[in-house]
């Protein structure tokens, strides 16, 4: 899942973008609301973390432009502004979640968590397909009674595709949503990791549940017959 953290401050935007990196998120940092506007138009974001006291635009400004461009992705305000108003000013504004500062790190991960749960038709922290099960609280993959180890970016392909089942996932629809904007030539780094994954998957010889659809690129679907 793909994350826009934007936070001016220069020690606390990286640090977040970094400990979300280790939860296996791809995440993009802005530095103001007018980067923020812009990356957030033009990129289908999973979730925007956003900071409130930013240069350029305040966060209610970024939420609200957002929201008259019919973004609807979910919007966790973040910032040292707790009192009542500030809080009501950012729901009305069209912000799904609200965390002061000072905060610690695994609420806010447990937001996160929270709000793509509301807007994926799974409700509960465990994913599951078939045999497959994808725990994203703790992180772990099974298939079966088997654990399956898997890197982050190995884990972020499989969560993104069981948010999707029966979906056909375009190798654009997988890149922007696994792979932050650093990430270049994608197309081919999709193939190689399908093939990790379907390895891992199917170590076993279980059957094969990620099927290529050749010209427009993936699904996870029950096994050919």
């Amino acid at each position: 899942m793909r994350i826009l953290v934007v936070e001016d401050d220069p020690r606390l935007g990286p640090s977040l973008k970094k400990g979300l990196e280790k939860h296996h998120y791809a995440v993009d940092l802005a530095l103001d609301g007018e980067d923020a506007v812009l990356m957030g138009t033009t990129t289908p974001y999973d979730l925007i973390v956003l900071d409130v006291l930013l240069p350029r635009l305040n966060g209610f400004e970024v939420c609200s432009q957002l929201r008259n461009h019919r973004r609807t992705m979910p919007i966790l305000l973040l910032t040292a502004l707790g009192e009542l108003d500030h809080r009501v000013t950012g729901l009305d504004t069209g912000a799904d979640d609200y965390l002061t500062k000072p905060f610690a790190f695994r609420e806010l991960e447990a937001r996160i968590r929270a709000l793509l749960r509301r807007e994926s038709t799974t409700k509960t922290a465990a994913l599951c397909f078939l045999d497959i099960m994808l725990d994203t609280r703790t992180h772990e993959a099974r298939r079966g009674e088997r654990m399956i180890p898997l890197n982050n970016k190995e884990y972020a392909l499989l969560e993104y595709l069981m948010r999707h089942p029966r979906q056909v996932l375009s190798r654009t629809m997988i890149a922007e949503h696994v792979w932050d904007c650093e990430t270049e030539h994608l197309s081919n780094v999709i193939d190689v990791y399908i093939r990790y994954l379907r390895r891992k998957l199917c170590e076993n010889h279980e059957p094969d549940v990620i099927h290529t659809i050749r010209g427009a690129g993936y699904q996870l679907k029950e096994p050919a017959s």
